[in-house]
This record gives structure tokens, C-alpha cells and sequence, in this order.
């Protein structure tokens, strides 16, 4: 299983599931991480805690325990 913090910078991916729950689930459902939908990864932040990625359009930045929660292939 490869999810979303294994991704390198530069790397498109495809979602394939969101395990989250409750409210995180909710919003990244809201952010557009469906299955199916393309994640570009941008950017990583001090510490690789925090990296942006492009979701249909928006940039959108994560903790690495919210992209843990998106599986990719």
C-alpha cells in the first residue's frame, strides 16, 4: 500500500482511497480528494511536517498525518 506521504515532490498521483474520519474526512472530501482525482505534490515544508499539493486546481497544504489517511497508486 503507497499513500500520499510517500509521494516525491513533482509527482502526479491518483487517489485510489480516503481511510480518514469523521471531520478531516469530510474536508478533504470537500477539497476534492475522491477517488480517481490527481494530486500533484508541489512543495515540502520545514521538517517534511508540511507539504503542498495541487488538487484539481487548488493548492492545498497538508500535515503529514492528513495525507497519511490517502492511499495512491
Amino acid at each position: 500500500m503507497k499513500i500520499l506521504t510517500d509521494a516525491d515532490v513533482g509527482d502526479t498521483v491518483k487517489v485510489k482511497s480516503n481511510s480518514a474520519n469523521g471531520s478531516l474526512k469530510e474536508r478533504l472530501l470537500a477539497l476534492g480528494v475522491t477517488s480517481g482525482a490527481l494530486i500533484e505534490v508541489l512543495r515540502k515544508g520545514p521538517a517534511n511536517n508540511l507539504t503542498v499539493y495541487r488538487i484539481r486546481g487548488a493548492m492545498i497544504a497538508l500535515r503529514h498525518e492528513e495525507a497519511r489517511q490517502i492511499e495512491i497508486v
